[in-house]
């Protein structure tokens, strides 16, 4: 019986990067867990390292379980990742915007 399958088989993940998103994952989620419930660091630079690591885990989980990759079969979903990336950003910063000028206009009344 031939192989019917219609889609290219590269896209998919191994065992390996499973394992190493998986392991990056738990590591990027101990660091920013051990620095918040030990505190030894100010919590300005305690902030900006778990957002950091943040950041970083969600690229980590992009291209270990999304498989989101500059290959020119991935351009689309790459494309249409950023722009809804884009538009939630915008969404959210605009809306944390208008609450902080509300905010700052009631309270000097």
């Amino acid at each position: 019986m031939a192989n019917t399958h219609s889609h290219d088989e590269a896209g998919h993940g191994s065992v390996k990067s499973y394992a190493i998103g998986f392991i990056l994952s738990v590591i990027l989620t101990l660091i920013p867990f051990g620095l918040v419930m030990y505190p030894s660091l100010p919590k300005d630079v305690t902030l900006w390292i778990v957002l950091a690591f943040a950041v970083i885990q969600v690229l980590v989980h992009l291209v270990y379980f999304l498989h989101l990759d500059r290959s020119a079969a991935q351009r689309n979903n790459v494309v249409a990742f950023i722009f809804a990336a884009l538009v939630i950003v915008l969404l959210v910063g605009l809306s944390l915007w208008i609450m902080f000028s509300i905010h700052t206009v009631m309270m000097a009344k």
